[in-house]
């Protein structure tokens, strides 16, 4: 097979693979993207849902940058619900349950329609390098695809091994083969090589669970989705149940700890501390007589159900009679058991902040290859590694979000600066500027940047600057306009808010913790124009809210975001020995000789780096 040059080739069509193509193709790079199997592409190989506590936030990052996760999940979500409303915006992150042969198939569609896009089934074996430039890659049926620029996005099938209870063996994902030689090339190159696992839980057949006996959790009846562009359509929801386990389910599942691949030392990659498996939690919290289970719907059309909170690597008829054991699921049957699963990463301090690797020129790592877990974070690893290898083939500056503008930059920053000792999930504790990062003003703080790339289009920039407008106009209106005691008083006796005697603006009424617009609303006849079931104009609303109720909290965190952007600008010298400078603590110079951080900001941030060797840095750069 004869295959033209060019310019990127992406390898793996996972999250990470999908949204690292699409944003390649169309910044108008000539991109090919190769997968084993062309029916699986963003395949939901875990759970099937999208988003969550500051998963969220990130899938409507990489809307507002032209991604395409947040409009594939809004095309086939069956259940949508906003966590955390009880607490401040900051902290609201919407997450959705998606039907999950429907997701793969609609990115399959949108990839398709995508320009300058090619595909090939096949699988990737190895690199064709030069010197320290990578030139292409080498492929299972013999070919040799030249590109200027590869971009690996492997998850977990990377020498990928396969635990259940005593039995394993190969495989990327179950009834998957894994790949191999990849690692083992980059090894002999002097990538570092580790392993990490991760493992899912039991798929349950339906038709033999008896939901009377379980907790039923709906969705939102304000579905709000996750594309700032498409209007959202969903008529109906499947509710998500939940159940728990007891102390008999545990006995039963201790009777497996013998012959546990995590106990008896044959796994020996460390999983994930925020996603362990269920024999991992009642060991650790031996204390707890009962864990919370979510029972998740796959899809409209399918009796399979995803236990969420059960995965497991035990021995299969383990954990079918425990299974057995939980209130609801007596007469269950299983499709498949759960596994736990072992694979190759690559330690992420081993690259740019553009996620090009430091070894190898035009080499980009994106997803769970850098160590990270969650469809996710795959996805915007994959976008942003696809924006910066076209910006490259382009010999264009790369681009780097910073903490303060996206949890996609926090991700990568943390990735790089601190490295990862076990699989690395995305939290909103995780981002010190998160007041700015709200799920709300993803647009706002990105589509601008993407649109100058060349990467948002027109028709989201059009929609964009109408929103911003639309708020600053209900803001000025709030500003402008006042309200009088017999209007309001009603509503702030009934609400335990002090009363007024003298008329007040409406945005310093609004101030009130114990008043929400929708209050005002529906109390003052000058805001009927305001009452409205239109998407739009909820979402504008929710942000002036937002905008007027926390305005000296964001003005506070954006001088606060200033300051530490001065570091950011100072750059460093490129592989540079540190050790020469010999007022630098030892442990200091060790760890920028390792990390090589770019800026000033990067090394604030490497754990073991104090604020003395910080200013010995600014002082030795002369600032």
């Amino acid at each position: 097979m004869y295959f033209e040059p060019y310019d990127i080739i992406v390898v793996g069509a996972g999250h990470a693979g999908c949204e690292a193509a699409a944003a390649a193709a169309n910044m108008g790079s000539k991109v090919l993207l190769i997968t084993m199997d062309l029916r699986l592409m963003a395949s939901m190989s875990c759970n099937p849902a999208m988003g969550g506590i500051a998963k969220g936030q990130i899938v409507r990052e990489i809307d507002a940058m032209g991604g395409y996760s947040g409009i594939v999940s809004d095309r086939t979500m069956i259940q949508f619900r906003m966590l955390n409303k009880s607490k401040g915006p900051a902290m609201w992150s919407p997450r959705c349950q998606s039907d999950k042969m429907m997701f793969s198939a609609e990115w399959r569609s949108m990839l398709e329609k995508t320009t300058n896009l090619d595909f090939w089934q096949d699988t990737v074996t190895g690199l064709m390098v030069k010197g320290d430039q990578v030139k292409g890659v080498k492929t299972m049926m013999g070919g040799e695809i030249e590109s200027k620029a590869v971009i690996l996005t492997n998850g977990t099938f990377l020498n990928g091994l396969i635990h259940i209870g005593e039995q394993n063996f190969p495989g990327g994902r179950m009834g998957e083969v894994a790949v191999h030689g990849i690692s083992e090339q980059l090894k002999e190159a002097g990538f570092e090589v580790k392993r990490l696992k991760t493992g899912t839980p039991v798929r349950i057949d339906g038709r033999t669970i008896d939901f009377s006996k379980l907790i039923e959790q709906k969705g939102d009846d304000e579905v709000v989705g996750f594309s700032y562009t498409e209007p959202f359509k969903i008529q109906k929801q499947r509710s998500c149940w939940i159940a728990h386990t007891s102390l008999k389910v545990h006995e039963t599942l201790r009777k497996g700890f013998k012959y546990s691949p995590m106990f008896n030392g044959r796994i020996q990659g460390v999983g994930p501390r925020y996603c362990p498996s269920i024999e991992d939690k009642i060991e650790r919290f031996s204390g707890k007589d009962s864990h919370q289970l979510f029972v998740e719907p796959e899809g409209w059309t399918t009796e399979e159900y995803y236990l969420n909170g059960f995965s497991s690597s035990l021995p299969d008829y383990i954990q079918y009679e425990a299974l057995r054991q939980i209130e609801g699921f007596e007469n269950a049957k299983i499709f498949r058991p759960g596994y736990a699963i072992e694979y190759d990463y690559f330690p992420p301090e081993q690259l740019y902040h553009s996620l090009e690797t430091r070894l190898a020129h035009g080499l980009y790592f994106a997803g769970q290859i850098n160590g990270t877990t969650g469809y996710e974070e795959a996805a915007c690893q994959g976008m942003m590694a696809g924006i910066n290898a076209s910006l490259a083939v382009q010999d264009k500056e790369p681009l780097v979000l910073n903490r303060y503008e996206a949890y996609i930059g926090v991700l990568i920053d943390d990735l790089i600066t601190k490295g990862v000792d076990e699989p690395y999930r995305m939290f909103t504790s995780r981002a010190e500027h998160r007041i700015l990062l709200r799920q709300d003003n993803a647009d706002a703080r990105l589509t601008e940047k993407s649109y100058k790339l060349g990467l948002a289009k027109e028709y989201r920039y059009r929609k964009f600057m109408e929103k911003q407008q639309k708020v600053e106009e209900i803001k000025a209106f709030f500003s402008d306009n006042y309200v009088y005691p017999d209007q309001i008083n009603g509503l702030l006796e009934r609400n335990g808010s002090t009363l007024i005697d003298q008329k007040l603006k409406l945005s310093y009424i609004l101030l009130r913790p114990q008043l929400s617009l929708k209050d005002l609303i529906e109390t003052l006849p000058t805001l009927e124009i305001y009452k409205t079931k239109n998407r739009f104009l909820n979402e504008c609303l929710e942000e002036a809210e937002i905008q007027i109720k926390y305005d000296s909290y964001i003005q506070k965190e954006n001088e606060l975001a200033e300051k530490l952007a001065r570091l950011e600008n100072v750059r460093l010298p490129k592989d540079f020995d540190f050790h020469t400078i010999q007022s630098l603590s030892y442990e200091s110079r060790e760890k920028l000789n390792r990390y090589h951080p770019e800026t000033l900001g990067q090394a604030s941030r490497i754990s073991g780096i104090s604020p003395a060797d910080i200013n010995v840095l600014a002082i030795f750069l002369g600032r």
